[in-house]
């Protein structure tokens, strides 16, 4: 879908407030309301704009130890690589998962109370799926960046 300056304005204030009016849109973009509810639907029916969502402070429910953990699957098979997909998909403390190039197979994006809740979830959950061959984690320290906001 080719997107004009108008859908990219309307997008970049959606990312920064989803909660915002089509009336305040209009207000700022100089455009009918009409006019910015039929452009947010034909953005939405085209899958450019996929979901709304809050954005929570994990300290605010006891969730701020983010870890990054490097995988490396014992073998690259298919069937190994769509099986390990399919059951790290289901660990509610795995935020996101990538299938990267590189020295590891995947980084995941880990989040979870404190060292010893990440220690249960490794010997727990994420080493007991099959295949897996070594992990190494990074602690994050303190995020310096961290945006859901796609530039456009």
């Amino acid at each position: 879908m080719n997107l004009d300056e108008i859908d990219k304005k309307i997008l970049q204030k959606l990312q920064c407030d989803s909660k915002i009016t089509n009336k305040k849109l209009s207000s700022e973009l100089n455009l009918s309301v009409t006019a910015i509810f039929e452009r947010i639907k034909r953005l939405e029916r085209n899958k450019v704009i996929s979901s709304y969502v809050a954005l929570v402070k994990p300290a605010e429910v006891d969730k701020s130890f983010m870890v990054f953990c490097h995988i490396k699957l014992v073998q690259h098979t298919k069937s190994y690589v769509i099986k390990f997909e399919k059951e790290v998909a289901q660990l509610n403390e795995v935020l996101e998962c990538y299938h990267v190039s590189g020295e590891y197979d995947y980084i995941l994006k880990i989040l979870v109370k404190d060292m010893e809740a990440y220690r249960e979830f490794m010997l727990n959950k994420l080493t007991s799926l099959d295949h897996i061959g070594s992990t190494q984690s990074t602690f994050i320290i303190s995020p310096v960046k961290s945006t859901t906001a796609l530039p456009l």
